[in-house]
């Protein structure tokens, strides 16, 4: 039997490999490309002559977003997630006008309650590691940091029910922010949308022990968004002092199995930090206000680092049976197991815990935005659909205004043909990334 050196070597030698080399090429070393077999061709829009035609089978992009899944195609969206991001921040782009700078802006951090001490590993301010609650030092690899001191008297019930309502908590967040500044600046919070909006956008990162927190920026604009100027009382200070009010005031109620009342509410680090504007690369400055140029790429990074392998799996669990075979932590494991039991009682139904179990009862997206914070996926991906189109036309000496796109694929399988092709992909998506690396740090020595 041919070893998979042997097959790599073989595929390396394959009268085709040229071009199925410039296939992968093209979808940046996708995982598990999509293959398509049809053709499509090229019309004359006055005429409905044929200028061109392409037959036979295409890989596209698979499209996910975690980089456990796909390397490849969570760096295009983390690509488009930082465009986006980054539109909010300082304009100029996508229609977001530059003048959004000026307005009050904040980097917000909420995180989840405490359900239990769990193993931590704090630094003193001279460095120096602070004992654990169970007495020892951790290092920073340790795999214990994150899960409980006690697993039997962490409340494992109450961290999956506040992960399952944490966007209802985000949301009821929102709501009450917007009374908190009406307060504020002294109009009635009825009338607050008509002189003012609240525009966002925010990630979920998980943490060590399980549970997400949310990273935002929140901005304060006129009525119309991004583009209408922020009411005269409108600042900085204000925003974040309705900021921390907000937080501490909302909560989501539930119960338990047995019909206690679980009030469900923010954990006590909430952390608002100013953004200003500046032309600094660093992400924070030395008196922890956020600056611009590199914030958007440290909050689109989470948009693709979703669950790792120590948090969760990557499919959802079909069968309590495949719970106790995840390659995942024993306390995630467990987080799991509680997702599917509570998925079992009828008062849950509307959560579809057992749908979530592998996200760890967490049923949102990573990425979320208000409706004006600045543009789209839809938007950022269409125009880079057309601006491709544009300069293939171009290649082929058309003019984009005078063709018809006639596309006729049908679905044909998905991933590679074996073992040894996905090694030789693995191999060029690293190094699509590694000179895209290298390119960046070039353009961006001082």
């Amino acid at each position: 039997m041919l070893t998979l050196e042997d097959r790599i070597r073989h595929r390396l030698r394959s009268r085709d490999y040229a071009d199925w080399r410039a296939t992968v090429q093209r979808v940046h070393g996708c995982a598990k490309p999509i293959r398509l077999s049809g053709s499509h061709q090229l019309h004359d829009r006055a005429t409905g002559a044929v200028l061109h035609r392409f037959g036979g089978q295409i890989l596209v992009p698979c499209g996910n977003r975690r980089e456990s899944v796909c390397p490849a195609c969570s760096d295009r969206y983390a690509a488009d997630a930082f465009h986006l991001i980054r539109a909010g921040l300082v304009g100029g782009t996508k229609g977001i006008p530059e003048s959004i700078t000026s307005k009050p802006r904040a980097f917000v951090t909420l995180t989840a309650p405490s359900f239990g001490p769990v193993h931590t590993r704090q630094l003193t301010t001279r460095g120096r590691v602070r004992p654990c609650g169970c007495g020892e030092h951790h290092r920073e690899a340790d795999p214990r940091i994150g899960t409980p001191v006690d697993p039997n008297g962490y409340d494992y019930v109450g961290s999956v029910l506040w992960q399952a309502h944490a966007g209802a908590l985000w949301q009821r967040f929102v709501m009450r922010l917007r009374r908190e500044l009406a307060k504020r600046a002294g109009i009635p919070a009825r009338a607050f949308g008509e002189v003012a909006r609240v525009s966002y956008g925010k990630v979920a990162e998980y943490q060590r022990r399980g549970l997400v927190h949310f990273h935002a920026i929140m901005r304060l604009d006129g009525p119309e968004g991004a583009t209408d100027p922020a009411p005269a009382w409108a600042s900085a200070e204000l925003l974040e002092d309705a900021i921390y009010a907000a937080a501490a005031a909302v909560t989501v109620r539930t119960h338990r199995p047995d019909g206690a009342r679980l009030q469900l509410t923010w954990g006590a680090q909430v952390d608002v930090r100013r953004v200003h504007p500046s032309t600094r690369t660093e992400v924070e400055d030395e008196d922890g206000q956020i600056s611009e140029p590199r914030l958007a790429a440290y909050i689109a990074k989470y948009a693709t680092k979703g669950t790792g392998k120590t948090e969760a799996a990557d499919t959802p669990v079909r069968s309590e049976l495949d719970i106790a075979h995840l390659r995942v932590s024993e306390h995630h494991r467990r987080i799991i197991q509680t997702c599917w039991d509570l998925g079992g009682h009828e008062q849950y139904a509307d959560l579809n815990l057992r749908r979530w179990a592998h996200m760890l009862g967490f049923r949102g997206h990573f990425l979320t935005k208000s409706r004006r914070y600045s543009t789209t996926f839809t938007v950022i991906r269409g125009d880079r659909r057309a601006y491709r189109l544009t300069e293939t036309l171009h290649a082929l000496g058309l003019d984009p205004d005078s063709v018809l796109v006639v596309n006729d694929w049908h679905f044909h399988g998905a991933g590679y043909r074996d073992d040894a092709e996905r090694e030789l992909a693995s191999g060029i998506a690293s190094r699509i990334r590694d000179d895209r690396k290298a390119k960046y740090h070039k353009e961006n020595q001082p």
